[in-house]
């Protein structure tokens, strides 16, 4: 086995490593002067197994465009096999045509990654379920489930609701209230830009009740804090939300550190951006991605970790 990483996040690859019982290969990545990316991998890869880490997110076209480069220098150094390990898959947000004359990006980094010399992926809460199907390749799709419910019994909240902040969420709320025990609810938004939403209506009883908004990502924080908003009003004890992956930029911390929301938990599968602030809770999910990766190397299942005990 060989374990590389790009520069998105080096940290998280190193803890991987470290959990998969694997030093990370010996990577040069490095500028030209107009910007191109140069890539050599300096140990033999020949008929390793290769795990090439790397989240596409802030900024996703160099994050992207280094995790393609990469692949392509492992396939030409002739890697048995190359799993390309995204923490979180960006351009996930356009995984379908709901207006004219707009593409399906999901599906373009979907070729993008096979044409380069991808045989296996390996992501974590994907934006829509129906991108593992974009692949003509092996797809090993995690959850962060298993973190957030493990740390929500921790924090014994009685009548806990869990919340989903628009009606796209509700299958995922719907998971979160069956494995905690809790309720559900549903808040229908209007979005009218990309940092703009109003939240318009609330299906369900949070009254007295610890709430809990579940998302896969966030980058503005303006959904969430839209849907605190209602919550609060109907007379929810405490508002907590729970996010896959957090793209907050430094104003949407602001705008987070602002609301009634007391605090969000999120992972570590992207670096934060800026400074999050004293109501983001970071859980990490090394010890998740580790255990999947030397499950598949060692050819056996990963379903147990979809399992919560």
């Amino acid at each position: 086995m060989k374990i590389l990483s790009g520069t998105a996040h080096r940290g998280l690859a190193e803890q991987i490593a470290a959990k998969a019982g694997e030093a990370l290969c010996d990577v040069r990545i490095s500028r030209f002067p107009d910007g191109e990316i140069f890539v050599k991998i300096v140990e033999n890869v020949r008929g390793r197994d290769v795990f090439i880490i790397q989240p596409t997110s802030y900024p996703p076209n160099e994050n992207l465009m280094e995790l393609l480069i990469m692949i392509d220098a492992a396939k030409r150094a002739s890697a048995a096999r190359i799993t390309a390990v995204l923490p979180f898959y960006g351009y996930a947000r356009q995984d379908r045509k709901d207006q004219p004359r707009v593409p399906i990006t999901a599906k373009l980094v979907a070729n993008l990654l096979v044409a380069a010399g991808t045989n296996r992926l390996l992501t974590m809460d994907l934006h829509a379920q129906q991108i593992q199907g974009f692949f003509d390749i092996p797809v090993d799709h995690l959850y962060a489930a298993p973190v957030f419910v493990k740390y929500l019994r921790e924090q014994k909240l009685n009548n806990l609701v869990m919340v989903a902040p628009d009606t796209g969420g509700m299958k995922l709320a719907a998971a979160y209230a069956d494995m905690l025990g809790a309720g559900i609810a549903v808040v229908g938004k209007e979005r009218k830009s990309a940092e703009q939403v109003s939240a318009t209506h609330l299906v369900g009883d949070v009254s007295g009740c610890n709430t809990v908004l579940v998302d896969d990502m966030t980058s503005t924080a303006s959904t969430l804090i839209a849907a605190a908003g209602l919550l609060e009003k109907a007379g929810a004890t405490s508002i907590r939300a729970a996010v896959s992956h957090s793209l907050l930029n430094c104003n949407g911390v602001e705008r987070l550190n602002a609301s009634p929301i007391v605090e969000m938990v999120t992972t570590d599968s992207i670096p934060a951006r800026c400074e999050v602030g004293s109501k983001v809770k970071v859980l990490s999910v090394a010890d998740l991605l580790a255990d999947a990766i030397r499950r598949i190397h060692d050819n056996n299942s990963v379903t147990s970790l979809f399992r919560i005990t």
